[in-house]
């Protein structure tokens, strides 16, 4: 049996139907899940994909963080369950409380619409568990609030807990020690601004997306296989 994806969908989440083809390209099985319900429909990963969350009023994800389904995400990842958030996805998340720091404007205040090269730095997190650390993805991002901020106290054990997932090789946005994404202590949740599922066919210009949501859904199985 296929790992089963749950792709969370807001109002103004734009990038659900991306995840989910990546998902299913890869040899997962997706299924969408509305903000409003609290069920995860069995799902053993969950993705909380990209776009503008209640139209990020407030502050990115602050709304979305309210949202039933969160609930449900929550305990999922409380109990192991993979979780991984991408851009807003990323933004929400840490709103939520499920990863530390925060996401703020782009140094600069411009959006971004790019393809960056990004190092993997740790093969110990639930998205990056079949990549090699030190490896160069291209992916690409899509955004004006991907600055990541943290205190020193954060920063300082996210780096001696090697819970910097990925970094940007040449920082595009202001990020804090180059960050492009985290994880959790717990290693199940990850939140990354750039985009994989947007990276994993050649013909999207770049296959670099495709290690990530390989090890996402191995992580996935896995789990399941446990459950079961």
């Amino acid at each position: 049996m296929s790992a089963r994806v749950g792709v969370v969908v807001f109002p103004g989440t734009n990038c659900e139907l991306d995840v989910a083809w990546a998902v299913e390209q890869l040899g997962g099985s997706a299924e969408l899940l509305w903000h409003g319900e609290r069920a995860l429909d069995n799902a053993d990963a969950v993705v909380v994909p990209g776009g503008f969350a209640h139209g990020d009023y407030l502050r990115t994800g602050a709304i979305a963080r309210f949202s039933p389904v969160m609930e449900s995400v929550a305990r999922f990842a409380a109990a192991g369950g993979p979780v991984v958030g991408i851009c807003n996805g990323f933004q929400v998340l840490t709103e939520a409380g499920l990863l530390p720091g925060a996401l703020q404007k782009n140094a600069g205040l411009a959006f971004l619409c790019e393809t960056v090269e990004c190092r993997v730095e740790t093969s110990a997190s639930v998205l990056t568990g079949l990549a090699t650390p030190g490896a160069v993805l291209r992916l690409p991002i899509n955004h004006f609030e991907g600055n990541y901020v943290c205190d020193a106290a954060t920063l300082a054990r996210l780096r001696d807990e090697d819970r910097v997932v990925v970094r940007y090789v040449r920082n595009p946005n202001g990020s804090l020690d180059d960050i492009a994404g985290v994880c959790s202590e717990g290693r199940n949740v990850v939140g990354l601004m750039p985009h994989p599922e947007r990276a994993s066919d050649s013909m999207l210009g770049s296959e670099g997306g495709v290690v990530l949501l390989r090890s996402l859904l191995e992580a996935a199985a896995a789990g399941a296989a446990v459950a079961s």
